[in-house]
């Protein structure tokens, strides 16, 4: 049976010039480079310049994506955009990267589920292929988390960085099997009684500030790694395979003990596992494309790889997706 697939055609990630490593936070915070590696595998960070807006980062991130697919952006239909940081209330920052990139047809929207956001995206994106609604979808995932720090708060500011990934998708023909290439499954979940545990203290409606973040750290601690679990196992068994058929996992990038602990509890190896954290940090909805773009340049991951995607972020928000590179 002939199928339709949303097959991955390129990537690309773009990270800003300015590295921010542990050392510099104690200058300023109680907090050493020790302490932060010992509680969550962050070494460095990157942080937008002045004036380096989120837009920026998707901007060349896209560039980078079209360039390793060999395409135009006059050959995309559609830009989804996952981010929490957006330039402007509105309008959307994806009708900005759509208008740096030339790309003059199609639609372009915003998508928000913070460190969720990118697998959210990509099911939207999924969604619409499937639909017939495009046939080439740019989803990209992009911040600049700086923005939005409590400097003084050295349980959150030290955990995260700046950045942008992006991923084209294609329709193509399946089989209808799990060896066919493209997204296999996808899964999503939200439950927003957990909105305390992990949200920015700001917002139009409510204080006309744009706010700060705020966690509480050992409570999403408990939940990422519970949820993560569950709904990784969901997006296989909906593809038709198993922890032992993965070639790689792909994580969303926060902390190194999450990742790990995840991993056990789902019998997979940290040798699958792709980590970026100690590099990048905590870069929300950028954070799993920039991982999957870095791992291909490394030539971790190759064709005919069977990768799963999974993150959890403030909502509380989750998802999982499998996909075969």
């Amino acid at each position: 049976m002939s199928v339709t697939r949303a097959v991955a055609i390129g990537c690309g990630h773009y990270l800003p010039e300015r590295v921010v490593e542990n050392a510099e936070f104690e200058k300023t915070l109680d907090t050493s480079d020790e302490w932060i590696r010992a509680r969550t595998g962050i070494e460095r960070r990157h942080f937008a310049a002045e004036g380096e807006l989120t837009s920026d980062l998707a901007i060349k991130a896209a560039r980078n994506a079209l360039a390793n697919a060999g395409l135009e952006a006059s050959d995309l239909d559609a830009i989804v955009l996952a981010t929490a940081t957006p330039d402007q209330t509105f309008p959307s920052t994806a009708t900005k990267l759509q208008h740096a990139l030339q790309m003059n047809g199609g639609f372009a929207f915003d998508i928000q589920a913070v460190c969720a956001g990118f697998i959210y995206a990509l099911s939207t994106a999924n969604a619409m292929i499937l639909a017939g609604q495009a046939k080439r979808v740019l989803v990209v995932g992009a911040e600049t988390f700086s923005r939005i720090m409590d400097w003084t708060d050295r349980g959150t500011c030290v955990l995260f960085g700046d950045g942008a990934g992006a991923l084209i998708l294609e329709a193509q023909q399946g089989k209808g099997e799990a060896a066919d290439r493209g997204i296999l499954s996808t899964d999503l979940n939200s439950d927003g009684k957990y909105n305390d545990l992990l949200y920015v203290d700001g917002g139009v409606s409510s204080t006309q500030t744009t706010g700060v973040l705020r966690m509480q750290g050992q409570e999403v601690f408990k939940h990422a790694v519970k949820k993560l679990v569950a709904t990784g196992e969901v997006a296989m068994e909906a593809a038709g395979v198993t922890a032992s058929d993965i070639d790689w996992v792909v994580p969303h990038q926060a902390n190194l003990r999450i990742i790990s602990r995840t991993a056990q509890k789902m019998g997979v190896s940290m040798d699958k596992i792709v980590q970026t954290v100690q590099d990048h940090g905590n870069t929300s909805a950028a954070s799993i494309p920039m991982a999957l773009s870095v791992a291909v340049q490394r030539g971790q991951i190759k064709p005919g790889n069977l990768l799963l995607m999974e993150a959890i972020g403030g909502g509380l928000a989750w998802g999982a997706a499998t996909l075969r590179w």
